[in-house]
């Protein structure tokens, strides 16, 4: 006997975790914390909204209901990206 699978493998992007500093993303078998200090966009947003992430490619996050769109290499190497934007306080 033989199964196919049907529909898409949802579980290679997932929101796992929101608290009052950031969110938890887990990609296939990495976790990355994305503190919303470093990434404003999503600390005001709603809820439902920040769940419903895509992976449109395996190095490019969507966001579409925020209209955001992240590339996995930036939330890795952080460094890299001087011109993401930080909020001033």
């Amino acid at each position: 006997m033989s199964f196919s699978v049907r529909g898409k493998n949802n579980s290679a992007i997932e929101v796992t975790c929101i608290t009052n500093n950031g969110l938890l993303l887990q990609v296939g078998n990495e976790q990355h914390f994305l503190p919303f200090k470093e990434f404003p966009w999503f600390k005001t947003a709603k809820v439902s909204a920040v769940l419903k992430v895509k992976l449109l490619n395996p190095n490019h996050l969507h966001w579409p209901e925020l209209d955001i769109d992240l590339e996995l290499d930036c939330i890795r190497n952080p460094d890299k990206y001087p011109l993401m934007h930080s909020p001033t306080e």
